[in-house]
C-alpha cells in the first residue's frame, strides 16, 4: 500500500506487560473495504476470536459453560480505533479479563500491528453477563473457571 500512515512509526499504547495472552491474526481480503483497509465491524469478531481462545485454555473453555448450561452473554461492547491496518497484514490480539464479580466480567484487548509498521492499532473492550442457558436468568460464573481465569491473570 501506498498510503502515508505506512510509513511512520504506530504508538504504542498500554502497557503490554499487563495482558498474559494473545492469539495472532492475518487480515483477510474480506475483511477489507475498497481502499485495502480493515472494515471497523470486524474488530469485533477478532475480539470474539480471542476470547475464545482466551477461555479455551482452562478446562472445559467455552463449550464447559454451555455445558454446564451457562451462556456468557455480551451486553456492551467498545473499540477505540488508533491506526489502519490492511489485507494481509499480521495482527497481535492481546486480551486479559478485569472485574469479575459473581455474573459479570469484563475482557479488555489491545491489537497489535506485528509486520511494519509495527505498533498499536486498536485497544478496547467487551462486557459479559452469565445467565442461566434455558431461562436467560443471570447467574453467577462457575467457580471452576473464576477461580482458572484469577490464577491466570495473577501469574
Amino acid at each position: 500500500m501506498s498510503v502515508a500512515w505506512t510509513r511512520r512509526a504506530l504508538p504504542k499504547f498500554p502497557a503490554l506487560d499487563d495482558y498474559r495472552f494473545s492469539v495472532d491474526l492475518r487480515v483477510r481480503f474480506s475483511e477489507t473495504d475498497a481502499q485495502g483497509i480493515a472494515n471497523n465491524a470486524v474488530y469485533l469478531n477478532w475480539f470474539e476470536v480471542a476470547r475464545v481462545g482466551y477461555l479455551a485454555r482452562f478446562p472445559g473453555g467455552y463449550r464447559g459453560l454451555i455445558e454446564q448450561g451457562v451462556e456468557a452473554l455480551t451486553i456492551e461492547a467498545h473499540v477505540r480505533y488508533r491506526a489502519p491496518c490492511g489485507f494481509d497484514e499480521d495482527l497481535r490480539v492481546h486480551t486479559r479479563v478485569r472485574e469479575l464479580r459473581g455474573a459479570r466480567f469484563r475482557f479488555e484487548y489491545l491489537i497489535e500491528r506485528t509486520s511494519e509498521p509495527a505498533g498499536t492499532v486498536a485497544e478496547g473492550w467487551t462486557a459479559h453477563a452469565c445467565v442461566d442457558a434455558r431461562t436467560l436468568r443471570p447467574t453467577r460464573m462457575p467457580a471452576w473457571l473464576a477461580e482458572a481465569i484469577a490464577a491466570a491473570e495473577a501469574s
